[in-house]
């Protein structure tokens, strides 16, 4: 079995004067090692303002979804208000609206039997 650390590849490692020390040499045939780090490095930063640009949307839009909410509230308060009103308005004045509503029908019903009965002469 090959250790694996004594490989053909293009890192090899040589065993060092320590026994926690590993030596790597770097074959001049794959030197392009550098121009691929340098690539990666600048992919990372690109990933790095990508997630920053996400970071700050997503607060924006938390932020957003927080002034929505308490402007929900608020209506939901003043529409339970306006309702609480009202009721303690209907309570107060009784049926008296009904029996308004009544007659106001009853007018409407009459006015419009007088003109059709006077509009057929």
């Amino acid at each position: 079995m090959a250790n694996p650390l004594h490989d053909s590849g293009p890192l090899r490692s040589r065993n060092a004067s320590s026994s926690d020390e590993i030596q790597l040499r770097i074959d001049p045939v794959h030197g392009d090692l550098d121009e691929e780090i340098d690539g990666l490095h600048s992919r990372v930063r690109l990933l790095k303002g990508v997630a920053q640009e996400i970071s700050a949307e997503a607060k924006f839009q938390n932020d957003f979804l927080s002034q929505l909410q308490m402007t929900l509230i608020k209506a939901q308060a003043g529409v339970k208000h306006n309702m609480r009103r009202m009721n303690k308005s209907i309570i107060q004045q009784g049926s008296n609206h009904v029996v308004h509503v009544v007659l106001f029908a009853l007018f409407c019903f009459f006015v419009v039997y007088l003109l059709s009965k006077f509009s057929r002469r």
